[in-house]
Order: structure tokens, then sequence, then C-alpha cells
């Protein structure tokens, strides 16, 4: 069984228990994933599953769009709702809130526009990064802090989504203030940072409420289905259908169909020769789909030498290539 499953991991989850569960229900122990999601979130979770988990190197680095809830009023140790609150003596935050009738929108917009584009993050305490070989968020429990760098990300899109009220602005009873955004980032984009710092634009702590995932590269929550569905489908013999295959997985690399010998070489590890016209599209270092030319399959994914015109696999994916 190989190939990618979309799933809709469940708040409460870690990423790695939803893996296990992947495991379990499918009984197969290739079983990997290609971008944390904190327990508290939920959303499109990419899991490979087989000789598909080879493609993880492919994949994590594709673009993050979510859904989120921004809460002003506190910030709290960890920047989501699971840590402690902090209070404005401890965070240089003027105030606990304004009354939610007095924000002004445009300055929230400005705020949310100067945070979109090229912009420098510094990873959280409380995050699965490491520093010197230890994870961050160890550290932080023991209460030891320590510096980090600053890392540059992207951020394509941070909007003002409405609520189910039509509100931009949703007041809660003890007088915090929720504001639900659309964010679209690259990788390593850490979201309850961006509500920390829109927060502190604004003059007033914040953190992240709420956090759905909605894409991950070309994967949409529509494609993706909960682990009780999984589960089910299984017990019905239906898994093989929600799987997509390693080739569709990686549909946005380029691809080349190769005569029966040159997969046979390939199958072997061996470089093939591309034909001038086909290689002229491709830049030194692309990587390529390699199908057989029958059924269209994936046999490897390859990486081009221009130089020598020349693919060479990198990554095998085709099961007789390990026999």
């Amino acid at each position: 069984m190989d190939g990618a499953l979309i799933i809709d991991k469940p708040v409460g989850w870690t990423s790695h228990d939803v893996v296990a569960r992947v495991r379990r229900v499918l009984g197969e122990r290739r079983v990997g994933h290609t971008g944390t999601l904190d327990p508290f979130a939920t959303g499109v979770l990419v899991v490979l599953v087989g000789r598909a988990t080879r493609l993880a190197q492919f994949l994590a680095g594709a673009e993050k769009e979510y859904d989120a809830l921004v809460r002003f009023g506190y910030a709290t140790e960890t920047g989501d709702l699971t840590g402690a609150r902090r209070e404005p003596a401890e965070t240089g935050d003027p105030s606990h809130a304004r009354p939610c009738a007095e924000w002004d929108r445009e300055s929230v917009e400005r705020a949310l526009e100067s945070l979109r584009g090229e912009i420098e993050q510094v990873p959280p305490m409380y995050s699965a990064k490491k520093v010197q070989g230890r994870k961050l968020y160890e550290l932080a429990r023991r209460g030891e802090h320590v510096e980090r760098k600053a890392v540059r990300v992207r951020i394509r899109e941070f909007e003002i989504a409405r609520d189910d009220a039509g509100a931009w602005l949703h007041p809660n009873d003890e007088g915090t203030c929720d504001l639900r955004v659309r964010v679209a980032c690259s990788a390593g984009t850490y979201v309850r940072v961006l509500a920390e710092d829109l927060g502190a634009l604004v003059g007033v702590g914040a953190h992240l409420a709420a956090l759905r995932r909605t894409r991950a590269g070309a994967f949409r929550i529509a494609q993706a289905v909960t682990l009780e569905e999984l589960a089910q489908r299984v017990a019905a013999g239906g898994a093989s259908e929600l799987l997509i295959t390693p080739d569709a997985a990686v549909h946005e690399l380029p691809f080349v169909h190769l005569t029966a010998e040159d997969a046979r070489r390939v199958r072997h590890g061996a470089a093939v020769q591309i034909a001038r016209e086909l290689g002229s599209s491709w830049r030194e270092g692309e990587r390529v789909r390699m199908r057989d030319a029958g059924a269209g399959n994936l046999i490897a994914v390859g990486v081009y030498d221009a130089a020598r015109g020349r693919l060479q696999p990198r990554v095998m994916l085709d099961a007789s290539a390990e026999e």
C-alpha cells in the first residue's frame, strides 16, 4: 500500500498520534507525515504510506493555509490557548483589553498589512525547533530560556475573515475580543507568533485561540477524511480509494515517460539520457518524475544534470527496484 492520505487531524492529537493510529488501522509500518500540527490545531495533515514516505522531502516545504482565531486581551506562555495567562506586567502590554466597540478596523488592517510579505520571525520557546540538539519546548518546560535566531518566512495572505454572524470582531463575555483571520504562508511559519505580533502592533496582549489548517500545498481540507472515516473505509475494504498515488502526490514536478530499456536501467539505479528538446525546459538540478511508458506508474524521482543531459534517479518508488 503506497500513497498519500489527507487526514483531518482532530483537536488534542499530536501529529505523531495520528501517524501511530494510521499505522494500526492500515497494518502498515511505513507511515509518516509532511508537516507537524500543534495538538490544539485541526485540519490537513498529509500522511504518507509505504514507499511514498520517501516523497516527504518534496512535500514538506509546501505553502500552507489556515483559518485562525486571534484573541485580543492577554498573552499566554505558549502563544496559544493551551498556555498559562501572562499578565500585562510580564509582557509589557499597556492594558488588559479595550472594549470591542472601541476597536478601529483601519488600525487593525494596517497592522495586518505590515505583517505580510517577507518578514523575520523568532521561533517560540514552546516549539519543536531544536537549538544545539535540544527541542525548545523541553527547555521551556524546565524554565530555561535561550536566544533564538530569527527565521525569514513569507506571509502571502493575512486577512480578516468575517465570523458566522458577519461581524469582523467578536466580543467575549470576559472582555476579550476575537478576530478571525485567514493566513497563507511559507512552511515553517508559526501562526501563533503572528497572533502575538499582531497584538503587539495594536497595543494589547494576544494569543491564538483556534487554528485549522485548510491547505498544505495542493492538498485541501475538502479531500481530508477523519480517522474514524478511515477506519470505517478500511473495515469495508475501501482504503485504497482514499490513497492518492505517489505520482499524483508530487504532480507539480515535471515528468518524463521512459522507454522500456530506460525504465530497466532506472530500476537498477542508472542514469538515463534525455532528449535535448525535452530537457531544455528544465534547470540544473530540476527534480523530475520518471514514469514507465506502459501504465505511467512512478518509478523514481530523478535529478537533472543539464551539462550531460541526463536524469539520475535519486528516490526510488518502484517495488521491483527493491527485489
